[in-house]
């Protein structure tokens, strides 16, 4: 079962992907925010029909105690409208926990050289696959 994983910022969005077995999370991509929720949603649905993915991983930024802050919520959001824009798709649409997912993005990336704009280009990449292994790992 392929899955795709997402990383939801403010300025962009981090996507990961899972091997056709899903075991295995790799970073695939970064889509730059257009200011238009809908058309970001369409642009994920589109990577989602080409990538050909049964299921798509949101990740939630909850406060470190667990709750659900505004992050959260406007993740929860954005993933039940993302659910409703592959409504016709047979494509599930989950939530899964991300708290340290971009520390922990960071951190490899930093161990593995990468500096400056280098890191900062694929960050959320690969936070959206620190968090989809996870979920991998979990199932």
């Amino acid at each position: 079962m392929r899955v795709v994983g997402l990383d939801l910022g403010e300025r962009r969005v981090g996507v990961a992907v899972s091997d056709s077995g899903g075991a295995v999370a790799v970073p695939h991509s970064t889509l730059a925010r257009t200011g238009d929720r809908a058309a970001d949603r369409a642009a994920v649905a589109a990577l989602v029909d080409e990538l050909g993915a049964e299921r798509v991983v949101v990740g939630l930024p909850l406060s470190m105690d667990g709750r659900r802050g505004p992050a959260a919520r406007a993740a929860a959001a954005e993933a039940a409208a993302l659910a409703a824009e592959l409504a016709g798709r047979a494509v599930a649409v989950e939530t899964f926990d991300e708290r340290l997912t971009t520390v922990t993005a960071e951190r490899q990336l930093a161990g593995a050289g990468r500096r400056g704009r280098s890191r900062r280009r694929v960050v959320d990449q690969s936070a959206a696959a620190v968090m989809l292994q996870a979920w991998l790992d979990a199932r």
